[in-house]
């Protein structure tokens, strides 16, 4: 087991930077499960024993639950953790340990729980005979990844098993439609949308609204969704948009994901100081300009001192859709780590952006979905490309002091 030590506080944490938070954090969160790893040791000991010799109690989860002062059913998670984790008496003489790996990592401090249960279950469900291969497998990418990135891996694993899956259900027949849809321009901008949905309408308007508004999980950069549940919903009909203007058959966008008329300068452009026109939407910020011109059709429309249109230039494609087969194929969806949105939820990110000339081929672009598009765009994280052609995301240096580049391995085939 690693030595691991409390982090001393700060007498006043106020005055703390965001880097000394950040440590704060990161070694405390070790701290607790290397904490975790050390009492599950003790709480296999004590079933290997037998709770009831020890100290009268029908099991150590029992027992455990009295001592620890929460409710059976935590604690038995608690126990049944550990026991798969540490080694346990069989009945011809021996101990063997279920996840050998998997429990090397969490002693490390490398696991949480949320982490050690997506393997567990996974091993659950394999055969005995593969199982020390899937435990290396997956306990080696935990220590980097996320717990999504451990549940695609888990299934590809199982996939293996059965290739054919589950028989499809018949759907039934569906009702007489009977749809209404208002949209309302406010005021302020804003528009109001409301409607009436016939059963069917209504049920697939909800499942995919559902799909799509999920919560992003924490992944191992500490980024949460505080997101309502209405803000969710209200960007998965975002999402479900730019997926319909994106299809090639779509009238009037022909599958191009923006129009923009840029009706700034191009140094005001290049700075993200200044307003643009989002077609017929209305204002929008330069910056936010910036971001949509990266993956969009643009007209440049040159003003006069009067704000009259002088000139109204040719429509440019700014990355072709051959370049963006080539990107799909490469990213296999959001290049950002830990990111599982696949290709068609993604917008195609310039690198070094067009406006400070960068060019559109593919060593200068990156598939990004909506959140990480706006999260790079915005934040301290940078982005290169790696000497093999792959992305590679630098996080901030309160994240990683050292800054060493991460990839995404979601998309990347478990070998």
């Amino acid at each position: 087991m690693s030595e691991t030590t409390v982090p001393e506080l700060p007498q006043e944490l106020w005055r703390a930077g965001k880097l000394e938070l950040a440590h704060g954090v990161t070694q405390l969160l070790q701290v607790l499960r290397v904490a975790s790893a050390a009492l599950g040791k003790y709480l296999a000991e004590v079933e290997s024993r037998g709770a009831e010799d020890l100290f009268g109690y029908g099991s150590a989860s029992r027992w455990f639950a009295d001592v620890a002062r929460i409710s059976h059913g935590d604690a038995k998670e608690v126990v049944n953790r550990a026991l798969a984790l540490n080694p346990f008496p069989e009945v011809g003489g021996g101990a063997t340990v279920f996840a050998p790996a998997t429990a090397a990592a969490a002693e490390d401090g490398e696991l949480g729980d949320q982490h050690i249960d997506l393997i567990l279950d996974v091993l659950r469900k394999v055969p005995a005979e593969e199982r020390d291969g899937a435990d290396k497998i997956l306990a080696e990418l935990a220590r980097h990844a996320g717990p999504k990135e451990i549940a695609e891996a888990g299934a590809d694993l199982l996939a293996h098993l059965d290739p054919d899956g589950n028989e499809p259900k018949d759907e039934p027949e569906p009702a007489p439609p009977r749809r209404e849809v208002f949209v309302q321009r406010r005021k302020d901008g804003f528009w109001k949308l409301s409607g009436l949905l016939d059963p069917e309408t209504g049920a697939r308007t909800a499942a995919a609204l559902e799909a799509h508004a999920a919560r992003r999980p924490v992944d191992e950069f500490g980024q949460a969704d505080h997101r309502t549940m209405p803000q969710r919903y209200g960007d998965a009909w975002a999402d479900l948009l730019d997926l319909a203007v994106a299809c090639p058959d779509q009238p009037g966008t022909s599958g191009y994901r923006t129009l923009v008329h840029v009706t700034i300068g191009l140094e005001a452009l290049k700075t993200g100081l200044g307003t643009a026109c989002l077609d017929f939407v209305g204002t929008i910020t330069a910056r936010e300009a910036r971001l949509a011109a990266c993956d969009c059709l643009m007209i440049p429309v040159v003003l006069g001192a009067a704000g009259e249109p002088l000139d109204v230039g040719r429509m440019r494609r700014f990355v072709t859709p051959g370049q963006r087969r080539a990107l799909n194929i490469r990213d296999g969806g959001c290049a950002f780590p830990g990111c599982h949105r696949a290709p068609k939820h993604c917008h195609a990110h310039h690198i070094r952006h067009w406006a400070d000339g960068g060019p559109t081929d593919l060593r200068n672009l990156v598939l990004l979905c909506g959140f990480h598009h706006r999260l790079v765009h915005h934040d301290d994280w940078q982005v290169r490309m790696a000497p093999d052609g792959i992305p590679e995301f630098i996080p901030p240096q309160y994240l990683d002091p050292l800054r060493h580049p991460r990839r995404n391995l979601l998309h990347r085939v478990v070998t």
